[in-house]
């Protein structure tokens, strides 16, 4: 594992050499060989690369094979590291401000892990605001690390769930009388294309898609 990190910061070392010190280019890679103290650095000048398609212009079609042979770091990796430079822009611009991105302490800086898990529970529609301030705490003020903040996050989801059976419940009611009425449906168009079965009962089989339409929300 050491040898291939050797390895890895001697490819990208080679590839800054005689390039403008002060181009973008340049810039990543040197956030590249720094990675573990400001992947905040790197994830915002991915996103500039992510999004305007940089990389072509460096000889690249796609941004994987990008990431891979010029900076070392996976696909995988580095749309986390993007998307969660992103998310505290947009969410948390304060953390930002307060000097995260260039913090030279590994310990000031949250996990990008850490971050992107933040990322993910914001959608999470079972918790609410209270539940995303707990575990923004975690991430920025107690630096849980991601396994741990992925287990209570898990458990956090599952105790909001059992909070709420009755909405729960109706969720799956509704999602079984759509795949119902789907099958329903499409059974009846194909009897009545065929004429497989007496009108009357076609007529029933309309009447009973017809009173499940009405206990949908």
């Amino acid at each position: 594992m050491e040898a291939q990190k050797t390895k890895s910061l001697r490819n990208i070392e080679e590839k800054m050499e005689g390039l403008d010190t002060n181009s973008l280019r340049y810039h990543i890679l040197q956030s590249a060989k720094n990675f573990k103290t400001s992947w905040i650095e790197l994830g915002r000048a991915l996103y500039s690369v992510w999004k305007d398609k940089l990389y072509k212009e460096w000889g690249y079609q796609k941004f994987e094979a990008y990431t891979a042979k010029e900076i070392g770091i996976r696909k995988q990796t580095a749309m986390k590291l993007l998307k969660s430079y992103y998310f505290l822009e947009k969410e948390e611009p304060a953390y930002l401000k307060e000097g995260y991105a260039s913090a030279s302490e590994p310990a000031r800086l949250p996990n990008y892990e850490a971050v992107n898990i933040l990322r993910l529970a914001k959608d999470r529609r079972a918790l609410d605001n209270q539940d995303y301030a707990h575990l923004k705490r975690q991430v920025f003020q107690e630096g849980k690390d991601p396994s741990t903040l992925r287990k209570d996050l898990t458990t956090l989801i599952r105790q909001r769930e059992e909070l709420e059976p009755a909405e729960a419940l109706e969720k799956r009611k509704t999602a079984t009388l759509k795949r119902l009425l789907s099958t329903l449906k499409s059974l009846k168009k194909e009897i009545e294309i065929g004429k497989l079965l007496p009108a009357s009962i076609i007529k029933e089989a309309a009447a009973l898609i017809s009173k499940l339409e009405e206990q949908l929300p």
